[in-house]
């Protein structure tokens, strides 16, 4: 009998332990759920917060790029409309050959503001597709085209942010490249990412260094048998040998606090490597 109650009691011992056990687990499962989800949420807004950033660049570079066009149409109209006015007046009076160089005229000034306004309109579809979200549909892309357009909205933009900004800028494209399917908006923020921070090295190594060479960004592109090869390179100081291996890891920055979240090239790497391809 006193063994069956000393087993007893044992047992209920052992069972109040177990379960006290459990609920302590529990307890710390549930936390470790709750400061992942924590994490995941504040990974999502700081992964927006940098596309929100590089949104603003490439909204201010787009307001710089869609003027030049929006200039050339009304000039060509202002001019267009002086030209209908005297073409009139030399019909009223009878003079049908001046009149005709005229209408000639207007109709040179009419192409031209179609062809400017047709720029305009593909700038503002480059805003549009960089600023809604991913589709993920591939589709066949001109890639010299879109480096190009990210070059200059990425110039414009940093210009728009910082007046003193200033670089030079070149273009080295394979006219034999063809198109190829990607998702337009996941590369042309890769694209942009790099840029950026290729502006951004060469205009740190400007304000530090003392030997001044003129700052210079270049975006090549190159066929190589079965890829293609989108280059970007500076002249700014380069990266230290002892972060080259962690400059792809999420939250890794070396800018100053408030100036770069990390992600850019974490980002940059995961669409990359989506696409099937690799970034060096």
């Amino acid at each position: 009998m006193n063994v069956l109650l000393g087993s007893t009691f044992t047992l209920v011992v052992v069972a109040i332990f177990l379960y006290r056990n459990n609920r302590v687990k529990q307890k710390a499962k549930q936390k470790v759920e709750q400061a992942y989800d924590q994490l995941k949420a504040a990974q999502s807004q700081l992964i927006q917060s940098e596309k929100m950033a590089s949104l603003g660049e490439l909204t201010a570079g787009i307001a710089h790029e869609i003027q030049n066009p929006l200039n050339f149409v009304n000039n060509f109209s202002e001019v267009s409309n002086e030209l209908l006015d005297e073409m009139k007046s030399e019909l009223a009076t009878g003079n049908l050959q001046p009149a005709t160089e005229i209408a000639d005229d207007v109709k040179q000034n009419l192409e031209k503001i179609l062809h400017h306004g047709k720029r305009a309109d593909a700038i503002v579809k480059g805003m549009l597709q960089h600023s809604r979200s991913s589709s993920g549909v591939k589709e066949p892309t001109d890639i010299n085209a879109l480096c190009d357009e990210y070059l200059r909205l990425s110039y414009h933009g940093l210009r728009a942010k910082d007046k003193s900004f200033n670089a030079k800028f070149e273009t080295d494209f394979d006219s034999t490249l063809p198109k190829i399917n990607v998702v337009p908006q996941d590369i042309g923020r890769v694209v942009l990412n790099l840029i950026n921070n290729a502006f951004y090295a060469v205009n740190e190594q400007r304000a530090t260094n003392s030997e001044q060479r003129d700052p210079l960004v270049t975006v090549s592109t190159k066929k190589l048998e079965d890829k293609i090869e989108i280059r970007v390179t500076d002249n700014g100081n380069g990266i230290p040998q002892n972060i080259v291996d962690k400059i792809f890891q999420p939250f890794f920055t070396t800018k100053p606090t408030g100036q770069g979240t990390g992600l850019g090239l974490s980002l940059s790497y995961d669409i990359v490597k989506a696409h099937g391809a690799q970034l060096k």
